[in-house]
């Protein structure tokens, strides 16, 4: 299946594959440094439909596989002061429409579900910005000069490459 500009991926359901995928994150820390993580376990599908504005996608990563390369704060990340890994063991990614721009850009809209609360997300691409305490992660620390030790904006990002499913 084609465009003027690009080709799509033939009509089917696709399984993300691991091993050429990455569900990841960026958060402000402290002034202006960014804390990137990662999910190390996920999955996802999406569906590319004849119509391609019919096509879906939906993923989920396990809050347990949180890894930001430092054991503290991963662990902090789990408790429920963050993303309460016992009690909101997944977070969920599930497309709600899609629809046509350009040729060579769509608009992806998206419900997200972080710690059992659900917004619609609307991405032109695989990344978008949340503001954390939406979904109930409000844990901070004001420091003696006034700042904050997390920023509230949070990048999500997603790359994949997925083959079709049998």
């Amino acid at each position: 299946m084609s465009t003027d500009t690009i080709t799509l991926p033939k009509a089917g359901t696709y399984t993300v594959d691991p091993a050429h995928a990455e569900a990841g994150f960026v958060a402000r820390h402290l002034i202006g440094t960014k804390v990137r993580g990662r999910f190390t376990e996920f999955s996802g599908t999406f569906t590319v439909a004849e119509n391609p504005e019919d096509s879906t996608f939906e993923a989920e990563a396990k809050v347990a596989s949180i890894e930001t390369n430092q054991s503290m704060r991963d662990d902090h990340l789990r408790t429920p002061d963050f993303f309460d890994a016992e009690n909101h063991p997944t977070i969920t990614v599930k497309s709600t429409g899609l629809k046509k721009i350009t040729d060579a850009e769509w608009k992806l809209s998206t419900d997200l579900t972080i710690r059992g609360v659900t917004k619609t997300v609307v991405a032109f691409s695989a990344t978008a910005e949340i503001d954390r305490r939406d979904f109930g992660v409000s844990f901070n620390h004001s420091l003696l000069d006034g700042s904050v030790v997390v920023g509230n904006k949070v990048k999500i990002e997603l790359e994949a490459e997925a083959g079709l499913a049998e």
